[in-house]
């Protein structure tokens, strides 16, 4: 209760101070769907970064990734960030050697016959980030009803309203299951590993930690392998922090760097197990492109290195 209180009044400190801040608080599902899309950007935007959005020369990584999502809208962008034809796309690249196996497809969950699955599954819905993950590491006490209920409730939502990531608007709903893909034999644990891609060249990956604790640790690390002080945990660790290296990681850097090239950014998601690599997904909007949580020079660091390709619909 006493942990509570103090969000709320921290939360009232900040729209104190930055009365955009409530429009920020206020956004949820498609509460502003009637705003258009630059109009709701340059207002989410001066919520969350606490600055005015400049999209006639935008500088910072958000700030550019707001111009892409109004201005750089190619068809192949609705293919990527549907997990489903993701992995077709990315199978054409690297060939389906990197795809983790597919086991079925449904628009509907109460279509989905559990005892036709193998007794370890991940059960993901195609068309958010997120949410919707569902991991059955034994199908004897995997609750089956709530895995239904919940596929149903994620499915039921549109991912595009909450920050105007158009690419999500015509992604059909769909629920999948995939092989349970682990580190290491016998082990219950699947590090991801994020890859900061900028027109085929992957600059950094950031290593994501304890993600089921509620206290998520990111840390970054360039192709040697060197600690990135990008964030604030990376600015306070200590100076010879590190962590240890996955096994494959210079094939995981080839693999990104081809799946990204001609895309003035994605971030590309590789798992690296004992025995071989594979494909995650594609985020072309980290954070939706609000990411409070990387330091003002690495937000002015990656902005350079995106290179903006010329507005198909510049409006000025």
């Amino acid at each position: 209760m006493i942990s509570r209180i103090r969000r709320l009044i921290k939360a009232a400190e900040k729209c104190v101070r930055n009365p955009w801040r409530l429009f920020y608080y206020a956004n949820s599902d498609d509460r502003f769907r009637w705003i258009p899309d630059k109009q709701f950007l340059m207002w989410l935007f001066q919520g969350s970064m606490e600055k005015k959005l400049d999209l006639q020369n935008p500088k910072t990584f958000n700030e550019k990734l707001q111009w892409i999502k109004l201005y750089d809208r190619r068809l192949e962008y609705s293919q990527m960030v549907d997990k489903i034809d993701a992995k077709k796309l990315a199978a054409q690249i690297l060939g389906d050697g990197y795809i983790i196996p597919t086991l079925g497809i449904w628009e509907n969950p109460d279509a989905i016959d559990f005892k036709q699955l193998p007794e370890r599954f991940v059960l993901k819905c195609n068309h958010n980030s997120g949410g919707g993950v569902y991991i059955c590491r034994d199908r004897s006490v995997f609750d089956c009803d709530a895995a239904r209920a919940g596929l149903k409730k994620w499915l039921s939502k549109s991912y595009y309203p909450i920050a105007r990531e158009w690419a999500y608007k015509t992604v059909v709903p769909k629920a999948f299951a995939e092989e349970y893909v682990t580190d290491i034999p016998q082990g219950d644990c699947l590090t991801d590993y994020k890859f900061f891609c900028f027109n085929g060249i992957a600059d950094c990956v950031m290593v994501c930690l304890d993600r089921g604790s509620g206290d998520t640790k990111y840390y970054f690390f360039d192709r040697q392998w060197k600690l990135k002080r990008y964030n604030p945990r990376g600015l306070r660790a200590p100076e010879d922090f590190t962590l240890p290296a996955p096994k494959h990681l210079d094939e995981m850097f080839a693999a990104v760097e081809k799946l990204s090239r001609g895309i003035p950014f994605v971030r590309v998601d590789m798992y690296s197990t004992d025995r071989r690599v594979f494909f995650g997904e594609f985020t072309l909007f980290p954070a939706g492109g609000f990411d409070s949580n990387i330091l003002p020079e690495a937000d002015l660091y990656w902005g350079d290195l995106i290179c903006l390709p010329k507005p198909a619909l510049q409006d000025n």
